[in-house]
């Protein structure tokens, strides 16, 4: 019979001795912006412009709920204060936990940002298109 081998915590090449947990608070704190440039562009009716930021913040928050549940599941995010682990572990991880923030981070604002840019075009050509056959 062969020996079992202890529990042991599947560690990524990503995850050895890192802190790479905040990316996720990015395109949440993107999405904040686009929900008050949506309220802005409704003001209380819908609006074309209105319902394309709608998308943008659902396409941000979905995003940036799947990232946390990863951190979350890897145990970078704990349920008790400080929420993000490098907090607790020194300048140095803050660091390294800012250095992610700003270029992960940022990155994966920016490429959803791209993609409802080409959505919103594809929806404008769309509307051109049915207006004029009308």
């Amino acid at each position: 019979m062969p020996a079992r081998r202890p529990n042991r915590r599947i560690e990524t090449t990503a995850l050895k001795g890192k802190n790479e947990m905040a990316c996720f608070t990015v395109p949440l704190a993107a999405a904040a912006a686009a929900g008050v440039a949506k309220h802005a562009a409704g003001k209380g009716r819908r609006t074309s412009l209105a319902e394309k930021f709608r998308w943008l913040v659902d396409m941000m928050l979905g995003g940036s709920f799947l990232l946390a549940i990863e951190h979350v599941w890897h145990g970078e995010v704990t349920w008790r204060f400080p929420f993000l682990t490098a907090v607790s572990e020194g300048p140095d991880a803050v660091s390294e936990m800012l250095h992610e923030m700003a270029t992960r981070g940022v990155a994966m604002a920016v490429v959803v940002f791209a993609v409802w840019g080409c959505m919103v075009a594809v929806s404008a050509v769309l509307e051109r298109k049915a207006a004029a056959n009308v």
